[in-house]
Parts: structure tokens; sequence; C-alpha cells
């Protein structure tokens, strides 16, 4: 009996204990306060307005603010990280409108000319552009000795250089371009070969005048350039290859024509729209392209506004409003990112100056700036940020065209270099009515040549005025070569009447009414430009 009692009495204990840890436990709980932080108030003021909870639970007009909130950000980040994907097939579209369909060329004999709107186009080299269709398989394209150009894909993604960038080195030669998905035998030699991952390739090139002549250019273009269809088994496989049996030997086809469409003086558009047909059109060619053709973020951002492969585009009224605004707020940080480049961190050429490029952030990748050049003349690349460089290609797409690790080097003599200016020194928007100089010192560092353009601000492309070519530089054609001053500096006139006293070589005529910005191209740029031991004056109101 004593055991008993003496089991009931440490069973009572045991109770005893577990109860007062209990207790204990739910006293420690109570005194316990939930961090504010991660709780979520009745009303939160916002950008979007008050948001509404209830015990942290959102009201349907908080849901509704919300979801409207989700579709324009990703609307927004759409637009600004399609933009270039748009601008590639807005060229397409445009050389269809003059009757260049895919794999015809589109030539300008006598230069580009403010007639056609092309973003930021030069006036001082003949360009040769087109739209290749690897639907069908690859295609060669046979290089013209003595250009210089890029190939991108219908993303504006970089696939190759050609040209004096490129692997040809500027003597011509084979370019086999790959289609995405291609199992077929390649060649063993012969090409450079290059991979693309869409349908179609943008192939942009250009080649410098011949003694200020453009005819001598032109008639090498069309005598070397070439585009056709691959023959798999033909050049460039030996017979080795074949004895390997997974190709036949075969002889190359006749090679055909190549068409030439002549754009010289042609009026067409190959820019963007800037309004909710924007989205229309970058779903155009999303339908176009393969689905893995642009990285997994942008295509879902495209999928989350309602742009899917293999899927129709039928927003309703609701989200056709709320596109439409984001169109109109991806254009306006478009505009203010290059507009206001020089109050970019990092973007200004001098850092009290107006002049200024975004591509010395990022580079041409828009993540790791361009490599810098050693007293060897050895590549001295900088580590990879990892880190996408946003703003600049935003600022990059929106005004200019095709990209390439050859456009922005650090090497002297070879390549060109860009500084665009959008205001003028007191960092006032430049006025068409209004006249305007700028100085470049004695010694250019331009080994080939250098130029101003002229820039329409609607349409970032040529300002069309009397002139045709609103341009001025050290080329002779197709406007006459500026002239320097007796101290051996050169001074050009920006205004709507050509300054007394000044020289037509040097006054680029604007329009009133008409707002404006420039670019200074130094082609095959020299040391001091790198050095910035040589500066240009600042855009500066005449008097």
């Amino acid at each position: 009996m004593a055991s008993i009692r003496s089991k009931v009495s440490l069973l009572a204990i045991l109770i005893a204990a577990a109860t007062l840890n209990n207790d204990s436990i739910a006293l420690a709980q109570s005194a316990f306060e939930v961090p504010k932080e991660i709780t979520t108030p009745d009303k939160v003021e916002s950008r979007i307005g008050t948001l509404e909870f209830k015990d942290g639970a959102p009201s349907a007009e908080t849901a509704k603010k919300v979801f409207d909130a989700l579709d324009f950000t990703r609307g927004l980040d759409a637009f600004l990280n399609s933009y270039g994907g748009a601008s590639a097939y807005a060229l397409q579209k445009g050389f269809q409108s003059i009757g260049a369909d895919d794999n015809t060329v589109v030539l300008f004999p006598e230069l580009m000319d403010s007639k056609s709107l092309f973003l930021t186009a030069n006036a001082d080299t003949v360009y040769y552009l087109a739209v290749v269709d690897l639907t069908k398989g690859p295609i060669v394209i046979e290089q013209p000795p003595r250009g210089l150009g890029t190939i991108n894909d219908m993303w504006f993604q970089w696939i190759i250089d050609i040209g004096f960038p490129g692997p040809d080195r500027g003597e011509g030669g084979r370019y086999l371009i790959v289609p995405p998905g291609y199992t077929g035998q390649l060649p063993d030699s012969g090409f450079h070969v290059a991979h693309s991952k869409t349908n179609r390739v943008l192939y942009g090139a250009r080649a410098f005048l011949t003694d200020n002549d453009p005819k001598p250019t032109v008639d090498l273009i069309k005598k070397h350039l070439k585009i056709y269809s691959y023959t798999p088994g033909g050049f460039g496989t030996s017979i080795a290859t074949a004895l390997g049996g997974n190709v036949r030997l075969e002889a190359n086809p006749p090679v055909p024509e190549t068409k030439f469409v002549e754009a010289s003086g042609k009026a067409f558009n190959t820019v963007p729209p800037n309004d909710y047909s924007f989205f229309e059109m970058i779903n155009e060619n999303i339908q176009a392209e393969p689905a893995d053709s642009y990285n997994p973020e942008l295509a879902g951002q495209l999928a989350a506004i309602g742009i899917v492969k293999g899927k129709d585009f039928k927003p309703d009224d609701r989200m056709k409003k709320i596109l439409t605004d984001a169109a109109a707020v991806g254009n306006a940080a478009g505009r203010v990112l290059n507009w206001r480049a020089n109050e970019v961190p990092g973007w200004a050429y001098y850092p009290d100056s107006a002049w200024s490029s975004m591509l010395w952030e990022g580079g041409a990748n828009f993540e790791t700036p361009p490599p810098m050049i050693t007293k060897e003349g050895l590549f001295d690349p900088l580590p990879p940020t990892g880190a996408r460089t946003l703003n600049s290609k935003t600022a990059f797409y929106y005004g200019y065209t095709l990209d390439s690790p050859g456009m922005i080097m650090r090497l002297p003599r070879v390549g060109s270099q860009y500084l665009m200016g959008f205001v003028d020194a007191d960092k006032r928007d430049l006025e068409g009515g209004k006249t305007y100089k700028v100085t470049l010192p004695k010694g250019i560092p331009a080994e080939a040549f250098w130029s101003f353009t002229v820039y329409d601000n609607q349409t970032r492309s040529m300002l069309d005025t009397p002139q045709r070519y609103p341009r001025a530089g050290s080329q002779s054609y197709p406007s006459p070569a500026a002239e320097a001053d007796a101290d051996g500096s050169t001074t050009i006139y920006f205004g709507p009447k050509q300054p007394e006293g000044v020289e037509r070589s040097n006054w680029v005529q604007t329009m009133p009414d008409k707002g404006w910005f420039t670019i200074l191209r130094l082609y095959s740029p020299l040391e001091p430009f790198f050095t910035k031991e040589w500066r240009l004056s600042e855009i500066e109101p005449v008097k």
C-alpha cells in the first residue's frame, strides 16, 4: 500500500511540475511582442493611394490598386527591356515598306540623308543593311572588303562583328549564320561561323568613302556582297568528313544575284512607336521568333501583360489603358536618360561637361565597362560586375541601333568614338531658332575623319532641313569640308541662318521651333581623346 501511495505522490508531483512549466511558457509567450515591422496597419499611405487592410487582409479596393500597379510595373519593364526588339522589328518593317524583303540589301549610294527615319544614323559613310531569313537553314553572307559592321539577332543581341572589327579584319570573307536548333552538318573551314538565337538576323554594315567619293565604295559593295543559302557538303566540307557518313558531298549551285534596293532620298520609317501600338509590335516579334530567343525575365514580364509565344494578344480595355500609360512613362524614361545623360554618374566625358556617352558605364553588353588598353597595346579586361546597367541599356536602345563590342573600345586608331550633346554650356535645351557654336582645338584626335551630325529631338533621326545632310566635318562629301581657323582650331556653328562671315562648310542648319541634339563622331580616334588631353568646347550660345 505504501508503494502505491508513493507512486501516486510521484505522479502528482510530475503533473504539478508539468502544469507549472506550461504556465511558465504561456506567461513567457504572453510577454513576447510581435515585431511591429512585420505587421501591416489597417491603413498604409503609398504612391498608389491609401491601402486598407482588416487585421492584415487587403480590402477589395486595395487589391484592385495593387493589381493595377503590378500590371503597370510589368508593362513599364517590358517597354524598357524589349525596346531593342521593337527597334529591330521596326527596321524590318521599314525595309519592307520600300520593297526590301528578307535577304535584300538596303543600300545608300548617296549616303543616308534626312528623308528617312533611322535612329541617329550618320551622313558620313555608305550604309548597307539587310534582314536575313534563317527559317530555311543556314545562310552565307559574303562580306565585301573594307567594310565594318555587325550582325545582331532580332532582339539586338550581338552575334558576330564583320569587316574591320570582325575576324576578316577588313579583308572580306564568308560568314555562315546558323539558325536556332540547326542539327545539320557544318563546314570544316572556309567560313566564319556564328549561331543565332532568332529566325532572322540584322546585317548592318557601312564603308568609308574613297577619296571623298561614295561611288567606288558602292561599286565595291555591289561587286562583292552576296547573301545565299548554305549547301551542306559543298564548299568547306572535306572528303574525309564526308567519308564519316554524316553528309554527302555536294557541288555548290550558282550563287544567285543579290538584290539591292537603293534608299538614298527615300522617305520611310524604321523607328518604333511610343504608344500602345509598341506592345502590338513586340507581340509580332515574339510570334515570329523562338520562345527561348530572349531571356526568361523578359519573357516573364511580357507574359504578365499577355504577350506569349503561340497565343493571341487580346488585352481588355483596362489593360490597354495601363499599357498606354506604361508606354508613356517608358518613352519619358528613354528621353530623360538621353537628354539628361550628363547628369547620370559616369556618363559625362568630363566631370563638368554636357558631352556624354552611356556606353562607358557597361560597354556593349551593358554589364562591364569596356576594357582598358595597356601601354603595350594589349586589352586589360575589367572584372565582370554581374549586374546589368539598366539605365545605359534603356538610353542606348531608345536612341541608337545595333550592338557590338567593336562600337565601344578604348583602342587608339581602331573603330570610332562618340560624344552626345543634348544641352548647351548652361545645361539648357538646344533651340532651333538660336545660334550656337562648338570649337574643336587644334589636333582633333581622329586619324580617319570626324563629323558632327544634327538630329531631330522627336524622331532621333537626322534633322530635315534644306541642307539635306545636316552635318559638318573633315570630309568634303556630302557637304564641304570644315575649314580651320588661323590658330588651327575649328569652329562649327549651328543655327537657322548661316552666320555672317562663316563658311558654309562650318555651319549646320537648324529649324526654328524644332529642338535638336548632335553627336560628334571620331573615326579611328587617337590617344588624346582617351587621355582627355584634348577637349572640345561646350555648345555655346552665340550672342
